[in-house]
């Protein structure tokens, strides 16, 4: 079965423009997530899909494969869509551009249902809220699922309301595991078909709302199966991020 990662990569951002590029310890971002993803041991190839030269340069630079896609696309997931549609992969891996300490095996727990189970047409992981910050913050995407472990809601929101013990809802209480929502790690793995049906399905009203495109596939009946994870990631959204991933590597150097 073969397995394909698609890093979605662009120059311009709203928050950090050109942080693919941004140097970490001699190394671009870019270049970070694809050796991290590289080295998932159920993936068979990495791709970063891009619509910027110097980036696709880069990526040339240190060996890895590139693939120049349109600059008119809205999402990354239209971006590799794209790349899986040029492609014959059966599994395709969306890995964001922006996780340069992203744990291989994390790749591999997203994917590992879709590989035991053909049923299975989209997966994503999941992590234990551990603070009552995160659990209120709009910026953390929230997930609950049914008992089979699939996908019921994804929310900015804090998921689910306690009607009777809200006033209850302390630090102790992530710490304890008692909450019954988790934090949503933004990686999707797709069949390839599925992946290419699901770009062309138009936005629906929850995902708008949310702001959240993973509420399409639910809004439309498909189910996405949810991996609990122990690992946990940095997301680079701002300078300040980046700062944080380099004083990681320090300490573990």
């Amino acid at each position: 079965m073969r397995v394909t990662a698609v890093i979605p990569a662009r120059y311009a951002s709203t928050r950090f423009e050109g942080k693919a590029l941004a140097d970490i310890m001699g190394k671009p971002m870019v270049q970070r997530v694809y050796e991290r993803a590289s080295r998932a041991t159920l993936v068979s190839e990495v791709i970063v899909a891009t619509d910027d030269a110097r980036i696709e340069a880069a990526v040339k630079s240190f060996g890895g494969r590139v693939e120049m896609t349109s600059s008119s696309h809205e999402t990354g997931t239209d971006r590799i869509a794209e790349v899986a549609s040029r492609i014959d992969s059966e599994i395709i891996v969306n890995v964001q551009g922006d996780e340069p300490l992203i744990e291989p095996a994390m790749i591999d727990e997203a994917i590992r249902p879709l590989v035991d189970d053909r049923s299975i047409v989209m997966g994503t992981l999941k992590s234990r809220i551990r603070n009552l910050h995160d659990f209120l913050s709009p910026n953390v995407v929230k997930v609950i699922t049914d008992l089979q472990g699939f996908a019921l809601y994804f929310s900015r929101s804090p998921l689910p309301f306690f009607r009777d013990k809200w006033n209850d809802l302390k630090d102790e209480a992530f710490a304890s595991g008692r909450l019954l929502c988790h934090k949503h790690i933004g990686i999707y793995v797709y069949r390839s078909d599925f992946l290419l049906q699901y770009t062309r399905m138009p936005q629906t009203r929850l995902e708008q709302a949310e702001k959240l495109e993973q509420l399409r596939v639910l809004e439309n009946g498909h189910r996405i199966r949810v991996v609990e994870t122990e690992y946990e990631s940095i997301g680079v959204d701002s300078p300040l991020d980046l700062e944080k991933v380099l004083e990681k590597l320090r300490k573990s150097q």
